[in-house]
């Protein structure tokens, strides 16, 4: 998959991964309909972040919910 492309597609696969990966259950802040173009580079960085680790602590979820949450807003 090339995740280079700002598609709605790739917004929602690499929402649903990290939503994944992050064992989250409401996925309120991760809906991908309302994130725009502007936004993807922001969206990889975070997705590129969260695969790459391991292990997340809460506060380190919270941040990243929270991150995309300002991002659906922005």
């Amino acid at each position: 998959m090339d995740l280079s492309k700002a598609t709605p597609e790739n917004a929602d696969y690499m929402l649903e991964q990290i939503k994944t990966k992050l064992r989250m259950a409401t996925g309120a802040a991760m809906k991908s309909a309302p994130f725009n173009p502007d936004t993807y580079e922001d969206l990889k960085d975070i997705y590129d972040m969260v695969m790459s680790k391991e292990r997340f602590s809460i506060s380190e979820i919270e941040a990243i919910a929270s991150e995309l949450g300002r991002l659906r807003k922005g």
